[in-house]
């Protein structure tokens, strides 16, 4: 029997299903929501991750409204083609890269505070607001969005409700999931969801709100999330302890829980991260230290709080700095959220997120130590130290087509170390693409089958972010 190949410009049915899609959204959105032009939708295969799928995305719908997204999920449910939602793109696990074709769903334009209630210290949001906007409206009210991401200039809500991010005031304050009420959700065939409510408490019916966050886009598309707000404090106080090593410095933030001090904000930089920051800002700190650790306390009791940690740290420290000016906080601070930026000047960061019990942080941090060493991969780090968030980072020559295999090798055993300390592989950044590979690990058999079968019933087609988190 002779077998007869298909010519190659025949359409093959994926294509088929991609060009009819295109032709319903342009029949059925305004003209301004949909971008096929190759050389605009190539910026959206991949996110601050660099995370490399194979092709890039047919086209971008960028909603402007919840119509908007309920119309291309009904008709991309319909055709079996695979969507990706995204936000600002600044994901550091590649869930919001997109492969050959799919279909980017851009919510960024869906940028709305539609409410902000300072009685019930609310705020419904679309998810396309910036982090650092919504923080700023509700200031103007004597509240504030407590979740605060290195990126909240940069990252949406919604992008930060997808991946659960954390950020540094959560061991005080919480992560995402902790302030979101609520959410108007759509699922893949276009079904408006609605969750949750607007009371602080409620347990009428399954978490839903709560398993929507954190899902990566996998299960819904979120088009409105009714927030938590809280007043913001009547005082802070901030000090700046450096480090001859930085196990010492973990040690110190393990210190200050055992002290039973709980500060909003405790911070961890390494030598290296503090070196990146001088070269490319023109600071001194790598010279004050080989570890800066940055507390913040806040309350009415500020003050009295910061000089107990002083007192804990003074001990353990090569010097200590406490100051209640915020404008020398914001200094302070400021350095930290340059770390990653500084970071990227050397190359393609490989942002690891590992977190483990906070007695055991200043071991890990030896382990991450020994295991750089033992792989010839240069490693910088940062850590949420007060709720035993590391952020193990590999610098990767850009121009490499593939992560080595080395640092590969030493991000295993980086996770394997998190797990073995009784840690989880990703404390905020989500699964994407780039942890998947090692999700077994820390789940297990059972539960894995259990998120494929939560997976097939809200999404039975599998067309919402395929790849990804699961």
């Amino acid at each position: 029997m002779t077998l007869t190949h298909q010519p190659t410009h025949q359409p093959t049915a994926r294509a088929t299903a991609g060009a009819t899609l295109l032709g319903l959204l342009a029949r059925d959105l305004a003209p301004d929501r949909l971008t096929t032009d190759p050389a605009a939708t190539a910026a959206y295969a991949t996110d601050r991750s660099g995370a490399r799928p194979d092709g890039q995305p047919m086209a971008v719908v960028h909603a402007v409204h919840a119509d908007d997204v309920r119309t291309t999920l009904r008709h991309a449910h319909a055709l079996r083609v695979p969507v990706v939602p995204r936000g600002a793109g600044t994901g550091l696990s590649g869930g919001a890269a997109a492969a050959e074709g799919s279909l980017v769903l851009d919510l960024g334009r869906m940028n709305r505070i539609t409410e902000l209630s300072p009685d019930d210290q609310l705020a419904v949001v679309e998810p396309g607001v910036i982090t650092a906007e919504l923080d700023r409206a509700a200031a103007e009210h004597g509240l504030r969005y407590a979740p605060d991401p290195a990126s909240a200039a940069l990252s949406t809500i919604g992008g930060n409700i997808a991946t659960n991010a954390g950020g540094l005031r959560c061991a005080k304050y919480g992560v995402t999931r902790d302030s979101v009420l609520g959410l108007d959700a759509v699922l893949a065939d276009g079904t408006p969801l609605r969750t949750g409510r607007r009371t602080v408490k409620g347990v009428t019916g399954y978490d839903l709100t709560a398993l929507l966050t954190g899902s990566e886009g996998t299960l819904g598309v979120i088009t409105a999330a009714t927030v938590r707000l809280r007043p913001i404090p009547v005082a802070t106080a901030t000090l700046a302890a450096y480090f001859a090593t930085f196990a010492e410095a973990a040690a110190g933030a393990t210190a200050l829980t055992a002290a039973r001090i709980e500060p909003a904000l405790a911070e961890l930089l390494d030598g290296p991260v503090l070196a990146a920051i001088d070269d490319a800002h023109g600071t001194g700190l790598r010279g004050r230290g080989a570890a800066l650790l940055l507390v913040q306390c806040d309350g009415a009791g500020a003050a009295a709080e910061a000089a107990r940690a002083a007192e804990v740290l003074r001990g353990r420290a090569t010097s200590v700095e406490v100051t209640a000016d915020p404008e020398e906080a914001r200094e302070l601070f400021a350095a930290r959220r340059l770390a990653l930026p500084s970071l990227e000047r050397l190359g393609r960061p490989l942002i690891e997120d590992i977190a483990v019990p906070r007695s055991r942080l200043a071991e890990a941090v030896r382990e991450i130590e020994t295991i750089a060493a033992r792989h010839a991969v240069p490693v910088h780090t940062l850590a949420h130290a007060a709720d035993g968030n590391l952020h193990p980072i590999l610098v990767i020559d850009p121009a490499l087509p593939e992560v080595p295999e080395a640092a590969w090798a030493a991000a295993s055993d980086i996770f394997a170390t998190a797990l073995r300390l009784g840690g989880t592989l990703t404390g905020e950044h989500g699964v994407g693409t780039l942890k998947r590979r090692w999700l077994a690990a820390e789940l297990g058999p059972e539960s894995v089958a259990l998120h494929h079968r939560l997976k097939e019933a809200f999404d039975p087609h599998g067309i919402l972010n395929p790849g990804k988190a699961i």
